[in-house]
């Protein structure tokens, strides 16, 4: 595949994750932005880690004399999924409905990516394969999710003191 395509298809995975924006419902873009913050944190941990160990390289990237890693997947792509995964998760259905939420988010993104490692120089494993990818997905995700559902369950709690401090100082 010519260089030339393959960095079209890095300018596309960029446009499109930016367009993932619009389809987040305005009362849930606070808790999509903790969602895409925490997974490029967790992001560029993972994965500095995955590439420094040799475990998968990106032999095509973008701003490649400053890291060696996808700036576009681990930066916009990867967490603007997330950012969506937590927009729409379905946290007032059972616990299998949630379950098949992750696994559907997290195959879909490793079908994607094997379909680059397999027909583009945009990743190749190294010491990896698909179920490491799969498994590291999940497993992002779940804290993602951990972190969001932590994060706003303290902050509302800390809103309902607050409005009962307001209340109590309104009585006296």
């Amino acid at each position: 595949m010519s260089l030339l395509l393959q960095y079209g298809i890095i300018v596309l995975v960029l446009i499109l994750s930016l367009l993932l924006i619009l389809i987040i419902p305005r009362q849930k873009r606070r808790l999509a932005m903790v969602a895409f913050l925490f997974k490029q944190y967790i992001t560029c941990i993972f994965g500095h880690a995955v590439v420094e160990l040799q475990l998968l390289a990106y032999p095509v990237r973008e701003l490649a004399d400053v890291s060696r890693t996808s700036f576009t997947y681990e930066y916009m792509a990867y967490p603007m999924t997330c950012a969506v995964f937590n927009a729409y998760y379905p946290s007032h259905r059972s616990g299998w409905i949630q379950f098949g939420y992750y696994v559907l988010f997290t195959t879909v993104l490793t079908i994607v990516e094997v379909l680059l490692v397999q027909y583009t120089d945009l990743i190749r494993y190294v010491r990896w394969n698909w179920f490491w990818s799969w498994a590291t997905i999940f497993l992002t995700f779940l804290m993602t999710r951990s972190f969001c559902v932590i994060y706003f369950g303290t902050m509302t709690r800390v809103e309902k003191a607050k409005q009962k401090n307001a209340a109590r100082m309104t009585r006296s």
